[in-house]
């Protein structure tokens, strides 16, 4: 979505979407509540000039609260269905919301949607607060809801420093030990399968894989795949890397769900973990402990990460307000 073009923080006013548009107040606000029939050309004029000033509707002043927290999840329905990570961000809310006067409204939404209807729920009145899980993008949506006078908070670093108060987990320390670990045993060949480098916890948990080994240099060895945090691509990661270093015995993980998938690739090529290969995850989801062999993981407090996230929301927090939790190095046999 465009940047808006204004210089000042002040939320930006019909009379300024009209002046933008060249109609009259009274035009652009027929077009932006659909009161009246207009010409298709108009239409698409008044909409632009509304989008690019980041124009939202306010809603109005209310004696009471909705009970209502929104919760938009950026990801794929599918994957946000077998993702245990959403299973236990929810127990977390859920556990966290004051009295059993309020209620959560999940949204999931697909990285790439059009986002026009969520946007005009979340400012109309309809939530006390909006919760941003998962790689959500660009800042435009949190700008409309800032300026639509929405609280909202952004679980995960989000991709622009000041843009939102967020919870997040320590992923680049959590990171940082894991691979340590593995240089620590004895490895001289250590890779990654890296999450999407266009998300802030895969940048932060890559960021720490290299800073590790550039201080391990000469004697260890780097190799970096990406995977998109799901089990298939992690399989199609581990084959990858294999195929370009034969001799790799250690590989760090970005995600547990990739790990279970890099397993699987490793047994495929007859490798045994640890012996051969040593294999350490991240989130410590129930899948790292049912993985044969058990895998070490980095634990990220999911539960803690909503309740924080819920209480930080309800706060009504500035923007760049920020919690970060630690997180815990779980040994098991894999690395």
């Amino acid at each position: 979505m465009p940047q808006s073009t204004r210089s000042s923080e002040s939320a930006p006013t019909l009379a300024e979407v009209a002046r933008r548009a060249g109609v009259s107040t009274a035009t652009a606000s027929r077009v932006l509540n659909r009161s009246a029939r207009v010409s298709a050309e108009l239409a698409a004029r008044v909409e632009s000039a509304a989008h690019d000033l980041a124009y939202v509707r306010r809603r109005a002043p209310s004696t009471r609260d909705t009970g209502v927290v929104a919760v938009v999840v950026f990801a794929d329905p599918l994957q946000y269905h077998v993702d245990a990570f959403h299973v236990r961000l929810l127990s977390g809310l859920r556990r966290a919301l004051p009295g059993a006067d309020r209620e959560l409204a999940v949204f999931t939404v697909p990285r790439r949607s059009r986002r026009a209807p969520l946007v005009r729920y979340l400012c109309g009145g309809h939530a006390d607060g909006v919760l941003l899980v998962g790689p959500w993008g660009d800042i435009a949506l949190a700008r409309l809801l800032h300026a639509a006078g929405v609280p909202v908070v952004s679980l995960g670093r989000p991709p622009e420093p000041g843009a939102v108060a967020f919870v997040d987990a320590d992923n680049l320390t959590g990171a940082r030990d894991a691979v340590q670990r593995l240089c620590a045993s004895g490895h001289r060949s250590v890779a990654t399968v890296a999450g999407p480098p266009d998300t802030a916890v895969g940048a932060d948990r890559l960021a720490g894989y290299h800073q590790v080994v550039r201080q391990a240099r000469p004697t260890v060895r780097p190799a970096v795949a990406y995977g998109d945090f799901s089990s298939a691509s992690g399989e199609h990661a581990m084959h990858r890397l294999l195929d370009q270093r034969p001799d790799l015995d250690a590989v760090f993980v970005a995600s547990d769900q990739m790990a279970a998938g890099a397993l699987r690739a490793l047994r495929r090529r007859g490798l045994r973990v640890p012996e051969d290969v040593a294999v350490i995850g991240f989130d410590d989801a129930p899948v790292a402990a049912r993985s044969r062999p058990g895998l070490t993981t980095v634990r990220q407090p999911v539960e803690e990460l909503g309740s924080r996230a819920l209480e930080l929301l309800l706060q009504n927090p500035v923007r760049g307000e920020s919690v970060v939790l630690p997180t815990r190095l779980v040994p098991r046999a894999s690395g």
